[in-house]
């Protein structure tokens, strides 16, 4: 690295995550998860970022009035520091325990009936609940996935991160994609050799296709409509409810019928739309548990 002082600030960054996280590793995963989440709960909101989750709110849901928005506010610092602080102990949850940490998977047949037919397959989710448990809680039902990933900007703790979420997948290693240019033509080239890959689409892309989410106009990421149109195969939508501290329930939902209207632009903003109503959908079910950092709709409305 030409930048010795940047060299020196990633290695300090590094070490001080690391040592977080063999703290955490050394707690119950509950216990683990309530750290985590109080202390998000208690500083979140007083960080610049929460006036953007305000802002998205009144955008979206502008029926809320302000204590329910601060509600939702503190829920959400909460429900990102949990998943946080579950992060180290997904390789340890175990399916089905009758209380304390561990998780469940409802729709399970969906994935049964992926294992017989073979062949591609897109997941579908949002940054909602613990959305780190979904590769790891499918994979155990034979159904593993490759996903996209934002890389940190500190490549020390990027792997670190990575080093994670290889492990929460055991025995069942697959490939994490970067986003970019070059991992959108590696995630294409594997479904296209029959991988299945999972992908998180409710973020803002300003060069995708526009699309309402929440009764306004958005910017959205095209790429899995398209490839699922280009293979006709499986969109499989699901998401993750936060049932108690590190317990978790994977919600997968039947197959989208995909559209085939002969116009393959028309059916390009159909299935994108669809996509965005199930996210909704979900998202309005507890508006607490899904990820409102990040300006979604026109840079104009933040102004």
């Amino acid at each position: 690295m030409k930048n010795p002082g940047l060299a020196v600030r990633y290695r300090l960054e590094a070490l001080a995550v690391g040592a977080l996280l063999r703290v955490l590793e050394r707690l119950r995963p509950d216990w683990s998860s309530n750290l985590l989440g109080l202390f998000c709960r208690t500083i979140g909101p007083c960080l610049p970022t929460s006036r953007i989750v305000h802002r998205n709110l009144e955008l979206a849901m502008p029926e809320l009035d302000v204590p329910a928005r601060q509600r939702i506010v503190r829920g959400v610092w909460e429900n990102l520091g949990r998943t946080l602080g579950e992060l180290p102990h997904l390789a340890s949850l175990r399916e089905n325990t009758p209380s304390g940490p561990g998780f469940e998977v409802h729709g399970a047949e969906y994935l049964a009936q992926l294992v017989r037919q073979g062949g591609p397959v897109l997941f579908v989710s949002g940054h909602i609940g613990n959305w780190e448990m979904l590769p790891p809680g499918v994979a155990r039902h034979g159904t593993p996935f490759a996903s996209f990933y934002r890389a940190a900007s500190n490549p020390l703790v990027d792997a670190q991160l990575r080093s994670l979420r290889r492990r929460a997948m055991g025995d069942t290693p697959v490939p994490l994609f970067a986003k970019g240019a070059k991992g959108a033509r590696g995630a294409l080239a594997y479904v296209s050799g029959g991988g299945r890959l999972g992908m998180l689409v409710d973020q803002k892309m300003n060069d995708g296709v526009e699309a309402m989410f929440f009764g306004r106009p958005t910017m959205t990421a095209p790429a899995l409509a398209a490839m699922a149109l280009r293979y006709r195969c499986p969109v499989i939508p699901g998401y993750v409810e936060r049932l108690g501290p590190a317990r978790l329930r994977i919600v997968v939902e039947a197959p989208l019928e995909l559209p085939n209207t002969g116009d393959k632009r028309q059916d390009l903003q159909i299935l994108v739309q669809m996509v965005n109503d199930r996210l909704e959908g979900w998202i309005r079910k507890n508006p607490s548990a899904w990820l409102w950092l990040h300006r979604r709709w026109d840079k104009a409305l933040y102004r």
